[in-house]
């Protein structure tokens, strides 16, 4: 090779070094870029409780029973005073807060089965998808009852699939259904935890499989005592909803379920914390059975559901602890609330009635769980922003837990949704405590169907020829009547004054206009006026 060629060659090797390094330096900068804007979006924790009522915190005014952890939040945050989940069931509740949309649009909803198949179309828009688009790692820690697998439900020996991390989550760790249902094993992303292959689970909803004892053939077993239904099998003495054998290396401890979701909870943000994340909480506490940890046992007074309203307060403070000790707090949106109004006895004797005392779970509220009264979807709803902006503020706004989707999209930068998206409104200057005006109507689900829809200081419910009580004996008013039904909630916040034969022409406008959204859903909908 010549002297001049050499030449040419070493500059030509220089010059690939040179853009070699501009294009590095040019990588390492816009991932720095991505890495510092993803830092500035603020990490969302959604602690979503179970069966809490309106009254059943401090905050909210209980007396019998303190929640310091709980009003720690609302001292630093936004107590919101009007807040509804869509409605008074589990279920459709959380149908609602991860797709937006309310859960009577879909069929199938109500409470789901224990051996449910996922009911969450895996192609539509959901919260944890918004937020994954936007950078953020997803996970859920708790109860699911959204169901799991396919059209015949899961394969619980094989991989569970589809489920949360199909509709958005990157992660999972679950109670299949609730706690008074089998099977009483975790769900990790697709696989029962533990799970002896040996040792394979049998689920069924019908008829009795394998030998293990139940409720009603073998109640000497049982350390509770069911108070309706809840008599097929047990598991750690309680007998459940449901028939199954098998999986004896994976069964829960009844007493340890919220240390579990707690330590897996705090594993979740400890692994995620370099970036931004969202992390859904969803407790198992107060929802039956009542098994309080021994921490909890005899402290509350008012007996296992005192106790556990304790041990949901201790939750709430060490996932609190936890953002602390790695410096997050400043950085993380918690949100606190329940799925639907309370209920004392919902299946097991275990005092909640007779320990009650004067303590209130509606806070006053007529109903309860289940109900078309406010008692069955008015809920708590505290939210604590970042750099505690606007601490102890107490909203009145009218706000609905549908409103999460759109209103954390607009938040996290993305402004326009799929079309499937029909009842979530943009709240979010609401939420912050920007505005005080939140929405102007909203809609309210019973456990059988009937509708009630809310508009400014009035509330129409929809007739149903239905029964007065929940029938299967938790004594709460269903608030079905055979005729309309029209309350000014401003004035009888206890639903005791039916107004619709005194008020027809208001009636017949907000059966209108229920009609109306029933149809054409709540997103393009903004002044409603009753005049």
């Amino acid at each position: 090779m010549t002297l001049k060629n050499q030449s040419f060659f070493i500059y030509m090797l220089l010059a690939f070094v040179v853009i070699g390094c501009k294009n590095k330096t040019s990588e390492i900068k816009n991932t720095s870029a991505t890495s510092s804007e993803n830092q500035q979006k603020p990490n969302i924790v959604f602690i979503y409780t179970d069966d809490l009522g309106y009254g059943d915190v401090s905050a909210y005014g209980a007396k019998e029973i303190k929640t310091p952890a709980i009003d720690a939040l609302a001292e630093g945050g936004i107590l919101f005073k009007n807040a509804y989940a869509t409605a008074a069931t589990c279920t459709p509740s959380r149908y609602s807060v991860l797709t937006g949309n309310y859960a009577w649009r879909k069929k199938g909803t109500s409470v789901a089965k224990g051996d449910q198949g996922l009911l969450i179309d895996t192609n539509r828009t959901t919260l944890p998808k918004v937020l994954k688009q936007a950078g953020y790692k997803t996970g859920i820690v708790g109860k699911w009852h959204l169901g799991l697998g396919g059209a015949n439900g899961p394969d619980w020996n094989g991989k569970i699939s589809p489920g949360p991390l199909e509709i958005g989550f990157d992660y999972s760790y679950l109670i299949p259904a609730t706690g008074d249902r089998v099977p009483c094993v975790f769900v990790e992303n697709h696989h029962i935890v533990n799970l002896d292959p040996n040792d394979p689970i049998q689920v069924n909803y019908k008829e009795k499989v394998g030998d293990w004892p139940t409720g009603k053939e073998n109640p000497e077993l049982l350390t509770m005592k069911p108070s309706q239904g809840h008599n097929h099998t047990i598991v750690n003495g309680i007998s459940r909803i449901g028939y199954m054998t098998g999986g004896k290396a994976a069964l829960w401890d009844d007493e340890t379920i919220p240390m579990e979701l707690v330590d897996k909870s705090n594993k979740f943000i400890n692994k995620n914390k370099e970036q931004p994340f969202f992390l859904l909480l969803s407790t198992h506490d107060i929802h039956v059975p009542r098994v309080a940890n021994k921490m909890f046992q005899g402290k509350s007074g008012m007996g296992p559901r005192g106790d556990v309203i304790l041990q949901l307060d201790w939750t709430v403070n060490e996932i609190v602890k936890t953002l602390k000790a790695q410096n997050l707090l400043e950085n993380t949106i918690v949100i606190f609330s329940s799925d639907n109004g309370p209920v004392v006895d919902d299946g097991y004797h275990d005092q909640a009635r007779e320990l009650l005392g004067d303590h209130k779970p509606t806070g006053g509220l007529r109903g309860g769980k289940y109900s078309a009264y406010d008692g069955g979807s008015k809920i708590p709803l505290i939210i604590r922003w970042p750099e505690v902006k606007n601490k102890g503020m107490v909203s009145d706004a009218l706000v609905s837990q549908v409103d999460f989707l759109k209103s954390f999209a607009t938040m996290v930068g993305i402004e326009k949704l799929d079309d499937d998206v029909i009842d979530s409104q943009n709240q979010l200057d609401v939420l912050k405590g920007e505005s005080t005006k939140g929405r102007t109507a909203l809609i309210q689900e019973s456990f059988m169907g009937p509708l009630s829809y809310l508009e400014g200081d009035w509330k129409y419910i929809e007739p149903l020829d239905g029964p007065e009580l929940v029938p299967w004996g938790p004594i709460i008013e269903t608030g079905f009547e055979k005729v309309p039904q029209l309350y000014n909630i401003e004035d009888d916040p206890n639903e005791k004054n039916n107004l619709a034969s005194k008020f027809p022409v208001k009636v017949k406008k907000m059966k209108e206009k229920l009609a109306n959204l029933k149809k054409d859903g709540f997103s393009n909908q903004h002044e409603v006026n009753l005049n």
